[in-house]
Parts: structure tokens; sequence; C-alpha cells
């Protein structure tokens, strides 16, 4: 019995009178109009004999002398195929890399089900499983002509062909057709190109085709370049799905208030999609549980309460938040013990690596007195770091309890970058204790910033011999963290370069 072997065309919206017969199909393949197409783009298998006798006219069959069998050959008025080479293998790539027009709208190539077979485990079962189909052709109707281009020049020639706009519909292709190897191929291509501004896409593209490594690399991406991320093109563009998996995480390099701004564009662009008015009510109604998500008990009283959110006043945005909720959320700011709130108040912190600390005093002194003045003191760093506290000096008198509100201010525009309301216990030692922000604040270099602390309670110890340089040195790398202390002006409650509060700053470079 004759055996058939498949071979493929790729029926396209391709206009045939346009096409060199021995022009490489990569460049024909392009869309024309709709109303230029008589019939959608669509994926054939077809089948042809072997045998040489039985060819149709116009066919150069060139199997004979070779031992495997296939069948390479064309139909029209394309160029003759070459002689047999000697090896099989140079033959099919030159069958692949020389297409000719079979017809209108159909691009022909004809290649061996042996090779497709061996390749794809899913086109072994489709031409010699148990249940292999009988047809003379087999539509692949969801598959893109240029992918499955890639994929068969990979499967014949072990070649790579992909690029930024194949890459996706060929890595779904390997994985619709079982070839591990190309879909590895393209997972490492999309590694390679990961990028701030690309981070969302490819999230989205790799938790759709299960690829929890690319997946997880994009997540890593976005931790680290949080607000270039959210400014991209692409976060508006994102499932639901997409965006609670990254609100979820702890480890968001972002202003809480911030990364609102980002989810409250989203919801704008959600509603688009969904055809509904862009109200502060819709917006809600989108984001569903993504609005649990959102850390507002991080945010300063000023950024919940001025309505920075998107340059629009609060009440424009006061649909969003039920009037319950901006009322919890207004105690929370000003009413210690705080109440619950509904929406999560721990940190985000990005921070990786070991916490770091300096100690800007050589001696401890008893008896610093507070009245409501905040002590200052100003400093600059030589390289970018985040702030996550301070170490402040506690009671003379024993074990006590200290409030205390902490912040840094950016000195030149004296805007308040990060703050926290809390408290602390001191146990009467001349150690310092820690005083933690709500998450790190970012410091630039070269740049005046004032570390700010306002306490309340009894007497409490401070420091002495003073040094305006401290230089920490990374035990691991040998990196050097150099910070420059100043004496800030105005009320200060008397701390300086030389005496006071404020003795330890806590960091992560």
């Amino acid at each position: 019995m004759r055996r058939c072997c498949p071979a493929l065309c790729i029926r396209t919206a391709i206009d045939a009178t346009a096409i060199d017969a021995t022009a490489d199909i990569s460049a024909a393949l392009v869309p024309v109009p709709p109303a230029a197409v008589s019939r959608p783009p669509l994926l054939v298998l077809g089948t042809v004999p072997l045998s040489p006798k039985s060819a149709p006219q116009g066919m150069s069959p060139y199997s004979q002398n070779c031992s495997s069998g296939m069948a390479l050959h064309s139909i029209g008025d394309g160029p003759s195929p070459p002689k047999c080479p000697s090896q099989m293998a140079l033959a099919v790539l030159w069958a692949l890399l020389q297409p000719w027009v079979v017809m209108c709208h159909r691009v022909g190539y004809r290649g061996a089900g042996f090779v497709l077979a061996v390749g794809s485990a899913v086109f072994d079962a489709m031409f010699n499983g148990g249940m292999a189909t009988t047809s003379t052709e087999i539509e692949l109707p969801d598959v893109e002509p240029a992918a499955f281009l890639a994929l068969l020049k990979f499967l014949y020639s072990d070649e790579v062909q992909i690029g930024p706009e194949t890459v996706m519909t060929t890595l779904y292709t390997a994985k619709k057709y079982a070839v591990p190897a190309l879909e590895a191929h393209c997972v490492e291509f999309l590694k390679k190109n990961l990028r701030a501004d690309n981070a969302f896409m490819l999230l989205t593209q790799a938790r759709l085709f299960d690829e929890p490594q690319l997946a997880s690399l994009c997540l890593e991406n976005i931790d680290k370049n949080t607000s270039d991320a959210l400014n991209a093109e692409g976060f508006t563009d994102i499932d639901l799905d997409t965006l609670v998996a990254v609100l979820e995480r702890d480890t968001l390099g972002i202003r809480e208030v911030r990364l609102f701004n980002a989810v409250v564009r989203w919801s704008e662009a959600e509603c688009q999609r969904q055809q509904l008015q862009v109200i502060p009510e819709n917006k809600r109604k989108v984001l569903g549980k993504a609005l649990s998500l959102i850390r507002f008990p991080l945010m300063t009283i000023e950024e919940f309460a001025a309505g920075h959110f998107s340059g629009q006043r609060w009440h424009q945005l006061s649909g969003i938040l039920t009037d319950r909720e901006v009322v919890s959320l207004f105690l929370h700011f000003t009413v210690n013990p705080k109440p619950r709130v509904e929406f999560i108040d721990r940190p985000r912190c990005c921070l990786r690596g070991k916490e770091c600390s300096i100690s800007r005093f050589q001696q401890v002194e008893s008896r610093w007195g507070y009245s409501g003045t905040s002590d200052r003191i100003r400093f600059s760093v030589n390289k970018r770091i985040f702030v996550v506290g301070f170490g402040l000096y506690g009671s003379i008198h024993g074990p006590t309890d200290y409030q205390v509100n902490i912040q840094i201010i950016h000195t030149d525009s004296n805007t308040v970058l990060g703050q926290n309301d809390t408290g602390f216990s001191c146990d009467g030692s001349s150690n310092t204790f820690r005083v933690m922000f709500k998450e790190p604040v970012e410091i630039l270099p070269n740049v005046n910033y004032t570390a700010c602390a306002t306490l309340k309670g009894p007497d409490s110890h401070y420091g002495t011999k003073g040094l305006r340089k401290v230089i920490h040195e990374s035990p691991t790398t040998g990196a050097k963290t150099c910070f420059t202390f100043c004496y800030a002006a105005g009320n200060n409650n008397g701390t300086s370069v030389e005496d006071g509060q404020i003795p330890e700053i806590i960091f992560y470079t």
C-alpha cells in the first residue's frame, strides 16, 4: 500500500500575484484589508502521494535516491527543485526556504510528516496514533502563519526565528503542538528582552501561557521598577486577575498614593472596555476585590485628605470609597489607639539584602528634655539608599513609653517624604530604640534631607561628640555609604551635629 506523507499548506490573506515564486515566505505573510479576502486566514495540512509515478503534472519528485520516505514538491509554475542532494536534510531546508505560490490566498509547503511527527508529539498522534486522521486536509484555524513557519523551520533545521512581533504567537504554537525546545527558546527570548515598560504585558502573557518562571521574573522586575512599570502603556491593558496578583505583593517599590493613582487609571480604562460611564461608582465596580488591596493606611493624612490622586479633588473620587470607609480611615490617621480599618496596614518593603545602620555620636550623656519642639538634623548621602527608620534615645528614669512622630523632609522643597505617628518603649538604658517608617523612604545622592523626631515623654539620654561625616562599609562587598550631617536651622530642640537626639539612621542600600 502506498504511504502518503503529510504536507503543509498555509491558507492566508495573500495576493498571489504580488509574491515572487522564490521569495522567502516570511516576506509574504502580510495581511491585506478584510475586503480583499474572500475567506479568513487558515492553516491547512494536506497529503500528497510519495510515488513519483503518481505525481501530478508540474510536480518534480526527488525522493527516489533518498533513503528516508519523504517527498518534497511544488505545484504550479514555480522553479523546479534541485536534484536530490546527498542528504535529505539539505533538500528539506531548501524546500522550506524556497516556497512558491500554489494559488491565490494559499501558500504551499510540502514537507514530510515524519519530521513533524518526530518533532511534535501532537503531530505524531495526529498522523500515526490510534485515531490518526484520514482526511486529506487538516485545518489549524487558531495558529498564525508566521508562527507556524517559525515552528516548521525549527523542526526541519533547528533554526530559531523569533522576534518581538512573533514571539508570543510562536510560544502559543510551540505549546499547542508540544515542541518544548522551541517553547524554551521563546521564553528565553522574553527573559532577555524583559524591561520595565513591557513587564506588565509579558506578565499577562506568562500567566496566560502558564509560564511560572517568566511570571516570577516579570514580578521581580515590577518590584524593582514599580513606578516605570506602572507608567508604561501596557499597564492599563492588563486583566483584573493580573492587577490583583500585583497589588497583593509586599515588595512593590512605590508610595501607596502613587500606586492608587495608577489603579485609578486602570479602572478608567476598564470602564471604557466594558462600555461603562467613567464615574467613581463604576470605577469601584470594575476594581472589585482589587480595591481592598490598596493599603490606604500607609498614606499620610495629608496625602489622603488633600486629594492628590490623579490631580483631582477628593470629592470627585469619593464614590470609589464609601462614606464609612472614608470616616474610618480619617479616624485611623488621627486617633490613638487607632481603630481597626478594613484595609491592609502592613508596609510594603521592596528592599532586599541586609539592614544597615550608622551612629553619629561617640558618647552618651543624660537629661535631654522635650516641650513639643522637633529634634532636627540635616543630612545627605553619596549614593541612593532607602531609610526605614531611626534609632532614638529613651528615658533616663527607667522603663518608659514615648509617643513620637518621625519624618524625613526634602529640605529645599520642605516636602514630607515619609512619616509615622507611633510610639516606642524603652528600658531606661542608654541604648537606642528603633522607630520605623510605614514604608521605606528613598534618599537620592547629594540631596539635602532633614530628619525630624518629635517626642512626648520624660527626659532622655542624648549623644555628644558628634561626627560630621560617617561612613558605612559593607562587610560583604566593601561598598561605602557616606553620610554628611549639617545643622538644621530654626526650631530644632537643640539638636545639632555635635549633640542631641536622632543618633542612628537605619537604611538599606
